[in-house]
């Protein structure tokens, strides 16, 4: 298709949008304005976004935009998109299409809800169709509707759902410690709630950082501590306790969701056992 006035840029992992055939594309930019369209068109832009997580920029919106996530791997017709628009959205409705229907998802008149992430089952090969709907405006001034977009696969849905909620058996908690995008070792300062995002943030006092993916937990200034934000949903009522504990989690649009977190004694006795029966899935350094 030819899409007029539409850069697509991409990470170094995805240097040629036409190897998008034969290897998965990880991350994607793309950069759309309204201004370059026809005016008198009538016609719906369509944009095909095969890397597995990326970010859309619709400048000056104008008619529609169909976006098709169709993530070009083999798990992609069992996995699940999820979407976080920018803080500064506006200028457009954001649905989603179920069995020919569009299903609103975000409204410009709501107001851009920058901690609320969508997700969405993709259940065809196709993957999943977004339409995003521009506002009637009658000047020009500089509006943008943009979001991140990310697929999650089977192993790490569960973070946006219920199951997250339950405490780990013993092999969830050895497959966390080799898999997580971090395993910090620390302490709760502090639980805060968001009842209207239906999140909470777990603010960790970090003893020691084992891995961590991006700079989530960092070194302060002043005092030299370290310290990082985790979020969980707000539906697994988490509280502030003593002790020290073993956090683990992914990172989702820049930000520690949490996974297995155990009291770190209680991790140690389970590493431990594992070792001296080889059943450790990888090498965790304990000291």
């Amino acid at each position: 298709p030819n899409f007029s006035g539409i850069t697509l840029l991409c990470s170094s992992c995805c240097k040629s949008v036409a190897l998008a055939s034969i290897h998965p594309l990880v991350s994607l930019v793309f950069f759309g304005s309204g201004l370059s369209w026809e005016p008198r068109s009538r016609a719906v832009e369509q944009v095909h976004l095969r890397c597995t997580e990326g970010s859309l920029e619709w400048m000056y919106p104008a008619r529609a935009l169909r976006v098709l996530l169709e993530p070009n791997v083999a798990s992609a017709q069992h996995s699940t998109v999820c979407i976080k628009p920018a803080s500064d959205f506006q200028g457009a409705s954001i649905y989603v299409e179920r069995a020919g229907q569009l299903h609103l998802v975000l409204s410009e008149a709501e107001g851009a809800r920058p901690q609320h992430v969508s997700c969405f089952s993709s259940q065809s090969p196709q993957g999943v169709a977004l339409f995003l709907q521009a506002s009637p405006q009658r000047d020009i001034s500089r509006r943008t509707a943009s979001f991140q977009y990310k697929l999650l696969s089977n192993q790490i849905t569960a973070l946006f759902f219920p199951a997250m909620c339950r405490p780990c058996d013993n092999m969830e908690l050895l497959m966390a410690i080799c898999s997580s995008d971090f395993v910090v070792k620390g302490s709760i300062r502090n639980v805060s709630h968001d009842s209207e995002n239906h999140m909470s943030q777990v603010d960790v006092s970090v003893q020691k950082v084992y891995r961590q993916k991006n700079r989530i937990f960092q070194q302060e200034e002043r005092g030299g501590e370290w310290r990082g934000p985790i979020r969980t949903l707000l539906q697994c009522k988490v509280k502030k306790g003593g002790g020290d504990f073993l956090f683990t989690g992914n990172e989702h649009f820049g930000e520690a969701w949490l996974g297995c977190a155990p009291r770190f004694k209680d991790f140690m006795l389970v590493y431990q056992a594992a070792r001296e029966r080889g059943a450790n899935p990888c090498e965790f350094e304990l000291n």
